[in-house]
């Protein structure tokens, strides 16, 4: 479960370009009148070989986007369109970012990075192109809670505060702007299949497709490779959507434009942690009906994989795409019984058995009102006669509890503590409000050494 980074040297590759020239368009990013280094992620910097940037050499990079040595000589807006809240629109693009740099790291993998905030593109409409700081720190503290808890994430690899300010409707305004860097396992999203899909476009399609499996997926092929680009896409959206629910985590716009086609997660705006099993919770204001709650993420995903399925169809028949298709919900079920049991800290008994004993916890949070962070610390390993609940629910999950066996040991000094890690809205809060009111930066920093801590707990045995 996203095993710990190891140090890399530094492989620059610039794969991107055999998609060019409309792929993305060539864009100069913004020049900002102040770059102050708020947040650099040292490990993963080491796993794509820059942790040797010193600080002047960081900010030139990440603040003012001097290329990398051998890399993009020019960045790239990527084009994409995509089903926003189950609307298509075709005139979206990367409008406040851009693909910066491609590299290899520590697992061989393509890797990019990409940004957030760094200036207006051809895609930005009638927005400025800008970050919030807050925005920023947000996505910080979601993708280190998510990378704790096992999930695919893109990685914030760096935050550095630019000195604008900027209006927002919905933050009190005027608000600190930044630029963000994020590293992530491809910028490729299933918006980028549906605009060539609008565009007719057969010959990059096909390329499109045989980039991703050769960049993503082994290279793999057959008789439809698009067909078999989606199987894989599937899997990976099953893991993606198991480990959102185990993790409590509500991404708030799963949008197309928002899938990677890895299956990794990415683009963080309003998304929240749910303080229990309440599958009608939503993260956005805007979310009225729901559409997004936590319950509808899995199904949210199934559809955003239909989208895909129905761009595919240029180049590929519609039978071995449905085939495709048919394989998420078993895959979902499967990959949730492997996530949750992970997070317990037990031994899986097989699917059958494993889905009723999460049916059991999910009932016992729900009618003993345990939060699901709580949840997982109590029972972590199974080791928690002392705590069991006297409800016919808790009774019921501790009954399946007793026929697992533990597979991480409670040595690790995190379950000594009486408190489990968390990263509720209120939590959030409060770490910009020091850093808004007093441009304080210890909460964050102690709150992301708190998490990592949390993360090496539960890769422990």
């Amino acid at each position: 479960m996203n095993l710990q980074p190891q140090d890399s040297s530094y492989r620059p590759v610039r794969s991107i370009l055999e998609l060019r020239p409309d792929i993305g368009d060539p864009v100069k990013p913004a020049d900002f009148p102040k770059t102050i280094l708020r947040y650099r992620n040292d490990r993963w910097a080491r796993a794509v070989g820059l942790e040797h940037l010193d600080g002047s050499g960081w900010l030139d990079h990440f603040g003012r986007f001097a290329p990398l040595p051998g890399n993009l000589q020019q960045p790239l807006a990527l084009r994409y369109h995509g089903h926003q809240f189950r609307h298509y629109n075709p005139e979206i693009g990367d409008g406040r970012g851009f693909l910066f740099a491609q590299m290899r790291d520590h697992k061989d993998r393509l890797m990019d990075l990409g940004t957030k905030g760094s200036g207006t593109t051809p895609w930005s409409r009638m927005g400025d192109g800008r970050l919030t700081l807050k925005g920023g720190v947000r996505e910080i503290l979601a993708t280190e809670m998510l990378e704790a808890l096992g999930v695919e994430t893109s990685k914030t690899f760096s935050l550095i505060e630019t000195g604008e300010s900027l209006e927002r409707n919905d933050e009190p305004s005027p608000t600190r702007s930044a630029v963000m860097v994020r590293l992530s396992h491809s910028h490729i999203r299933f918006g980028t299949f549906q605009r060539i899909a609008f565009e007719e476009n057969e010959q990059l399609m096909r390329q499109l497709v045989r980039y991703s499996l050769n960049n993503f997926y082994g290279g793999e092929s057959a008789e439809h490779d698009a067909a078999l680009l989606l199987h894989r896409a599937a899997e990976q959206m099953a893991k993606l959507a198991a480990s959102y629910m185990v993790a409590g985590f509500v991404h708030g716009v799963l949008n197309t434009d928002n899938m990677n086609i890895t299956g990794e997660s990415f683009d963080y705006g309003p998304w929240r942690f749910t303080p229990k099993w309440d599958a009608g919770f939503t993260a956005a204001y805007f979310d009225q009906q729901g559409l997004y709650s936590f319950g509808r993420q899995p199904e949210a995903i199934h559809w955003n994989l239909g989208q895909l399925a129905v761009a595919l169809r240029l180049i590929c028949p519609a039978e071995p795409l449905i085939e495709a298709l048919e394989q998420f919900a078993p895959l979902y079920q499967e990959a949730l019984a492997e996530h949750f049991c992970w997070r317990l800290g037990v031994q899986s008994k097989g699917l059958e058995p494993d889905r009723s004993m999460i049916a059991a916890a999910e009932a016992m949070m729900r009618q003993d009102d345990i939060g699901i962070d709580r949840f997982f610390f109590d029972w972590m390993g199974g080791d928690t006669s002392e705590q069991i609940s006297t409800s016919k629910a808790g009774t019921d999950f501790a009954q399946h509890m007793k026929t697992y066996t533990s597979s991480r040991s409670r040595g690790h000094g995190y379950w000594q503590g009486s408190e489990p890690q968390s990263m509720l809205i209120d939590e959030v809060e409060t770490i910009w409000d020091a850093i808004a009111d007093d441009n304080d930066w210890n909460l964050l920093q102690q709150k992301i050494r708190d998490v990592r801590t949390m993360g090496a707990a539960l890769r422990s045995n």
